[in-house]
């Protein structure tokens, strides 16, 4: 029993000292071999950072043998200096003097004009994990981009928040595919970035079954069980409701109610996507009813909070914080529909559905994918009658997935 307790020791000081090597760094230690004498356009963000948080765009534009030409900038612009749903604008990156190119505006996909003397195409941005956020989406419309303009796309990875092995959710149906659920894949994906782009290109899942010149930088040291704070990595904010690692496991937990903007996410106060809140929610009662559910890696506590900003700003409200005690066994995704389940028999007269404006249940049904959730779930307001859809195409898509595995 002392072997086995210094071997628990062992394995966790491993996992608490693990440094993990991004593909940025991976790229700088083979003396960026896939760029040399290459003139390059960076698709990037403030997550694209090494060690010592010096930004990629800074390392490739001073790297021998490479010529940084052009930037692409996604949602938030290629420094962070866009608030979210802004359109980002054309401009010039003052540090480097290299023109930006907007992808988050009128055009989400780099043109022919844009790419005019781009050699390899380059993406190193931070993902969370979850389909509904937008960088995946601009991706792969950079992945066919590249396709269509006969330019190479390399993909500098970085970890899964969520560790590689969590796969939630359905896939995304025909009639519901959009910027945030752009691809058939599972609303918690398991996949790295590079993994992802190589799933996008291999199934020929990119507009008209394209496929791009695609080459994964990977990273060294990273395992599928790790979370974010196992890498031994900083977390950048990847965007401003995403500050912590932390938040990344959070956001598939309550995201997809948010979009209804009834019910209070915890976005606009100090925890986004940490609680659920309302002026009509009873926060003890609803704590109690929903731990004894006894769901797994999930507990709640009442919480009182007033909102800065969004639903329910300036007003006291009440309801639950959640903490995930085992991210691996939790059932991320669908705590939201245990929390509208549990709220609803507390409360029969406030159908979330009926309380939002109905140009929301459209974005609530593109960010699940389909709208047969929503419809059999508000018949009762019962997960059970909704497990199976959320459920199905979690074996069968993993078991395609793993052939694109890296790690």
């Amino acid at each position: 029993m002392k072997k086995l307790a210094i071997l628990i020791i062992l394995i966790q000081a491993f996992y608490l000292n693990a440094q993990v090597k991004t593909g940025i760094e991976v790229l700088r230690d083979r003396n960026f071999d896939v760029l040399k004498g290459r003139k390059v356009g960076l698709i990037t963000n403030p997550t694209g950072v090494d060690k010592q948080l010096k930004s990629t765009i800074d390392i490739l534009n001073e790297a021998s043998d490479v010529k940084l030409i052009a930037l692409f900038a996604p949602e938030h612009g290629v420094r962070g200096d866009y608030y979210a749903g802004d359109q980002v604008q054309n401009t010039v990156d003052e540090k480097t003097g290299v023109p930006v190119y907007s992808l988050h505006g009128k055009t989400k996909k780099p043109t022919h004009e844009m790419l005019k003397g781009v050699d390899v195409l380059v993406y190193d941005i931070q993902d969370i994990g979850s389909r509904s956020y937008t960088y995946i989406s601009t991706l792969g419309l950079a992945m066919e981009a590249a396709a269509e303009n006969n330019v190479k796309m390399v993909i500098l990875d970085r970890p899964n928040p969520l560790g590689g092995n969590k796969f939630e959710g359905p896939l995304v149906e025909e009639g519901f595919f959009s910027f945030v659920s752009q691809y058939a894949i599972t609303y918690v994906h398991g996949f790295t970035v590079g993994e992802l782009a190589m799933f996008l290109n291999g199934e020929k899942l990119l507009t008209g079954g394209k496929k791009c010149d695609l080459t994964v930088v990977g990273m060294e040291g990273w395992n599928r069980k790790m979370s974010f704070e196992e890498t031994g990595l900083q977390w950048i904010p990847s965007s401003p409701h995403i500050p912590h690692a932390h938040s990344a496991y959070y956001y598939p937990v309550s995201g997809i109610l948010g979009e209804l903007y009834c019910v209070s996410i915890g976005v606009g106060y100090t925890m986004p996507f940490q609680l659920f809140g309302a002026d009509w929610l009873d926060a003890q009662k609803l704590t109690d009813r929903l731990n004894s559910l006894q769901l797994p890696g999930i507990l709640f506590r009442p919480i009182h909070y007033r909102p800065y900003y969004s639903v329910f700003k300036g007003e006291l409200i009440h309801g639950v914080q959640v903490h995930i005690t085992n991210l691996e066994s939790a059932p991320l995704s669908l705590v939201q529909f245990y929390v509208l389940q549990e709220a609803y028999i507390l409360n029969p007269d406030k159908n979330v559905f009926e309380l939002c404006e109905k140009s929301r249940l459209s974005m609530f049904d593109k960010v699940c994918g389909t709208d047969k959730v929503r419809k059999a779930f508000e018949k009762r307001f019962k997960v059970e009658d909704i497990i199976n859809l959320w459920t199905k195409d979690v074996k069968p898509f993993t078991k395609k997935a793993e052939k694109y595995f890296l790690y």
